[in-house]
């Protein structure tokens, strides 16, 4: 077998040593299964519009564009935007409702803000599931600020309506019924997946399902997903533990009871007291229960998912499990930035030649100053106004020729956000949490058939912002710009 592809790669933010893991979790959607992610979108839009339009309010023309909403956004429900903010919580790029705001609308609405994510006012978009949220949330504020929305109800107002409409959808289980009722036209099988579950099971891994759908669901899904393609013709057989319903993150948060699924086509139940017994359905429960019966430490536990928080973020930070985040839309950024490379070169070489004039610029301004207030001259330098003026524009000039590259740049994978892990040139503030709280991430779980369930997969060297210094040369200059 072949090594994969970039795109299909398994990347490390701390070293996971796959040998030691003894027990895998997996999450059902967008980690399992995987759906067309437009199609699927566009059905829950469909649904949280209609009831939507069932209250009065004129959203008949309203539709999902997948192209416009990105994971990885906040919603400011004070201001009715959707924002992309660096790593450190610093906005670069906002919409009102679906109008992108100009430069000093931006400077305006956010000096001195920060995006915090544990403030009320902003929400994450962390997850698939929530694109549709977020462009039904958008249009929404464009029919507010028009007046086609009745007064006393302002942004905080919008976005919980749009909860309520979506999730609704769900908990009444229209959206999943329109899954169950095409399958073919909703979930992207992948016979690669089943090779590395089997992998992993004849490793000795003991796998397992912990998923917040209801049973019906899941067993549906999970044998249209899988079934066709495995030896024994069961899923059943590869999973040791099944918990459905499991309401993460309360799973990894509390001590929900435990019940145990007695009649799997009524999903009759029974209170389970004890630990769990292999091969059974158990609804509910909670992630300590799971390290009773198991006699396993949170460290010798992966749990893979797609939701930042619900699957990682808790597991992560209170019961210390090991933790693989899957991103699909990796696939399609690193494709972009393998197209983008050549240009990035000559992006990187231009920055390095910015830098070098700026640092002149500095300098000239240093010797101008201190040979006009009399102090601390260097060798009677004083430089001319020309020279001044003649570094400024070969600035200006550079500048020009820089910006139709860095928008380019700021255009990649997606034309009205940007790439998901980059804010500029810094890290996106989804990057940042991905870094947090992902041991490992990458595009699918039919990637971890590459690495094998005997991998140690090393997190590599981290460079700091000295390091380049360290590199270069002692004879070169350094900069002494910022």
């Amino acid at each position: 077998m072949t090594g994969p592809s970039p795109e299909r790669g398994v990347y490390v933010n701390r070293t996971l040593n796959l040998r030691s893991i003894k027990a895998i979790g997996y999450d059902l959607d967008y980690t399992l299964v995987h759906y067309d992610v437009a199609r699927w979108e566009a059905r829950a839009f469909e649904h949280a519009r209609q009831r939507l339009a069932a209250r009065g309010w004129p959203v008949d023309e309203l539709t999902f564009d997948a192209s416009k909403v990105i994971r990885g956004l906040a919603i400011d429900l004070q201001e009715g935007n959707l924002v992309k903010a660096t790593r450190f919580g610093y906005v670069i790029r906002a919409a009102h409702g679906t109008r992108f705001l100009d430069f000093d609308e931006l400077r305006t609405t956010y000096q001195g803000t920060l995006v915090d994510l544990g403030e009320d006012r902003f929400v994450f978009i962390n997850v698939l599931f929530s694109l549709s949220e977020a462009s039904l949330y958008s249009q929404l504020v464009d029919l507010l600020d028009r007046g086609a929305i009745g007064r006393g109800i302002g942004y905080p107002g919008l976005y919980t309506a749009v909860r309520e409409a979506l999730g609704g959808a769900h908990q009444d289980g229209d959206i999943k019924q329109d899954i169950l009722a095409d399958p073919d036209r909703f979930v992207v099988r992948e016979p690669d997946t089943v090779l590395a579950l089997l992998d992993q099971f004849h490793a000795g891994k003991r796998l397992m399902l912990i998923t917040n759908s209801e049973w019906a669901y899941a067993e549906q899904m999970m044998t249209y997903a899988f079934d066709p393609y495995l030896p024994s013709g069961t899923w059943r057989d590869v999973f040791d533990t099944v918990i459905v319903s499991a309401d993460k993150p309360a799973f990894f948060t509390s001590s929900n009871p435990l019940y145990k699924v007695m009649d799997e086509r009524q999903s009759l139940l029974h209170p389970h007291l004890g630990e769990m017994e292999s091969g059974s359905i158990y609804f509910g429960g909670c992630a300590r229960t799971v390290e009773t019966s198991l006699g396993l430490s949170g460290d010798e536990i992966l749990y893979v998912g797609d939701h930042l928080f619900g699957d990682v973020h808790y597991s992560k930070a209170l019961l210390r499990w090991r933790t693989a985040l899957i991103l699909r839309e990796l696939e399609s950024e690193i494709s972009a930035a393998f197209g983008f490379r050549p240009t990035e070169e000559r992006l990187v070489a231009l920055m390095a030649e910015k830098e070098a004039l700026e640092s002149e610029l500095a300098r000239l301004r240093l010797a101008d100053q201190r040979a006009r207030a009399g102090y601390a001259a260097v060798d009677g330098e004083h430089p001319s106004p020309e020279a001044l003026a003649a570094t400024r524009e070969r600035l200006g000039a550079l500048d020009e020729e820089i910006a139709p590259l860095a928008r380019a740049a700021g255009e990649l994978r997606n034309a009205t956000w940007g790439p998901l892990m980059r804010a500029g040139a810094d890290k996106s503030l989804f990057a940042r949490q991905v870094e947090r709280y992902a041991d490992v991430y990458t595009s699918r779980v039919a990637n971890l058939l590459y690495a094998g369930p005997y991998a140690f997969l090393r997190a590599g060297r981290v460079d700091l912002p000295h390091d380049a210094a360290v590199a270069r040369p002692p004879s070169s200059p350094t900069s002494a710009s910022g």
